[in-house]
């Protein structure tokens, strides 16, 4: 019984030894890849419109040109639409509507009509509004490439691409069905991120397009990687003898590089372990995490909107608005219509006597979010916590969070001053925000709050783990090399 013990732990120590061999030459480049572009990525972020940035290029509204109501382009919509805004497409003010199936359109604020697709000529005007707009020029009419592969973009496609021809090399995607602005990139974003999130997530143009497709990708290859770094970590504890040494008075068998890989391994094993798990996570295995946006139904009930109508009037809201306003935004709160207006330098105020929605109005809307919940609060938080914080994107505050006590123990958090739900979190996304965003980014506050202590811990991390990827593919690279038994000289 003993010698059967004995020869099976041999052969489990075999095929340990040889699975994390193979499995390490397979995914040892994807690992050095991704140390290597995660340290790209901390610095720069993938190309993406901020708000402040999407209503810098909006122009000030035409007021006397507008005539139509806005209840007459909610004409044929069977309920209040998922968005309705008033602002200008190039020299013309435009209603545009978004569907809750994601369908965009633009109705003439002017006469009525509907407006077609958006011409270069009229892109170039569009774009011409941008402050940072130096000598616009049309570049290309794109159905995707590599900055707009992401299926958000689905309902604008295609895309006019313009240069700005500003010192940075801004350059700008207008929609071609709404002649809205939804990107924007810069020469400094294009260059590094070919170093950074372009091979961190395998953003492969034709691959990406086809996001099923690239999800699986994702999942196999990072999966994979997954048991390559557990079986290595536990290979390397089998390793190692800290009591009863080798021979030669040493804690590990090997020398040379294969030294560094065990001992690298065994101090940043749980570094890889941890960024490797986490990035399989973050493709949402098995759909295991909820949708942080919510639901149809919970905006629906939220807005409480009688019918497709804004319940406002055009004299109204023409009364109240200033010269320099650049959007007008219609909504429903909890049965009550809302028309806050944007300007280019970030400012939104209310329209048309709609005071600024205080809490508990918020908090009355708010209970209709989950129905079937018993009991619900509102706190409000006036600094950034762990479910709530600033890395790479700056968060709003203050901000009110409802909770409920439904099965899935939902919360929301909402802007207190214009009611907008910012996002929803149940407990299968607070259980993401701990294993994925916390183990692949490290971002506790503290740390992120005094910048050069999270870098330094960051990169402390990232280079233990580019030891064992490099030693790793290095490794890799003199095993497959070896010539095979048969063909050795005798």
């Amino acid at each position: 019984m003993a010698s059967s013990a004995r020869a099976l732990a041999k052969a489990g120590k075999r095929w340990l030894h040889l699975g994390h061999r193979w499995l390490g030459i397979a995914t040892g480049l994807f690992f050095a890849m991704w140390f290597a572009s995660g340290a790209v990525m901390m610095y720069v972020a993938y190309p993406a419109l901020t708000e402040p940035e999407r209503r810098a290029g909006l122009p000030a509204i035409a007021w006397d040109a507008v005539r139509v109501e806005p209840d007459a382009a909610l004409a044929g919509e069977a309920r209040f639409p998922r968005g309705l805004s008033l602002s200008m497409r190039g020299a013309e003010p435009v209603y545009r509507v978004v569907g809750w199936d994601g369908a965009r359109r633009a109705v003439s604020a002017v006469d009525g009509r509907p407006i077609g697709p958006a011409t270069p000529d009229e892109a170039l005007a569009v774009a011409g509004h941008d402050p940072r707009s130096r000598h616009p020029a049309f570049r290309e009419t794109v159905a995707y490439d590599l900055w707009t592969v992401h299926q958000r973009y689905d309902a604008a496609r295609p895309l006019h691409r313009i240069a700005l021809g500003d010192p940075e090399g801004t350059e700008l995607y207008v929609s071609e069905p709404t002649g809205a602005v939804v990107l924007d990139t810069t020469r400094h974003e294009r260059f590094w991120n070919w170093f950074g999130a372009v091979p961190h997530w395998l953003y492969v143009t034709p691959l990406r397009a086809k996001a099923d497709l690239w999800r699986v990708v994702i999942l196999w290859v990072s999966g994979i990687a997954v048991v390559s770094g557990l079986t290595g970590f536990a290979l390397g504890l089998v390793r190692l003898r800290l009591a009863r040494r080798y021979p030669s008075g040493a804690t590990t068998p090997y020398r040379g590089l294969a030294r560094w890989h065990h001992v690298g391994g065994l101090v940043g094993g749980l570094t890889l372990l941890s960024f490797v798990v986490s990035g399989w996570l973050s493709m949402n295995p098995n759909r295991w995490f909820s949708p942080s946006a919510p639901t149809q139904a919970m905006l629906e009930r939220y807005a409480d909107a009688p019918g497709a109508r804004t319940g406002l009037d055009l004299a109204s809201i023409r009364g109240q608005a200033c010269a320099e306003a650049a959007e007008v935004r219609f909504t429903w709160l909890g049965g009550a219509p809302l028309a806050p207006i944007a300007f280019r330098d970030g400012r939104e105020v209310p329209c048309c006597g709609t005071p600024t929605v205080a809490p508990g109005r918020v908090a009355a809307a708010a209970r209709r979010l989950v129905p079937e919940a018993g009991s619900m609060d509102a706190i409000r938080l006036d600094r950034e916590d762990f479910y709530w914080t600033s890395h790479h994107r700056r968060r709003r505050l203050p901000v009110l969070r409802v909770t409920f006590d439904d099965p899935a123990a939902t919360w929301f958090h909402i802007d207190p001053a214009t009611g907008e739900i910012l996002s929803r979190l149940d407990r299968s996304g607070r259980a993401e925000r701990w294993g994925f965003e916390l183990l692949h980014t490290f971002d506790l506050g503290l740390l992120v709050r005094h910048r050069p202590a999270w870098d330094g811990f960051m990169l402390l991390l990232l280079a233990a783990g580019s030891v064992v990827a490099a030693s790793g593919v290095a490794m890799g690279w003199r095993r497959l090399r070896r010539p095979a038994a048969g063909s050795r000289p005798a």
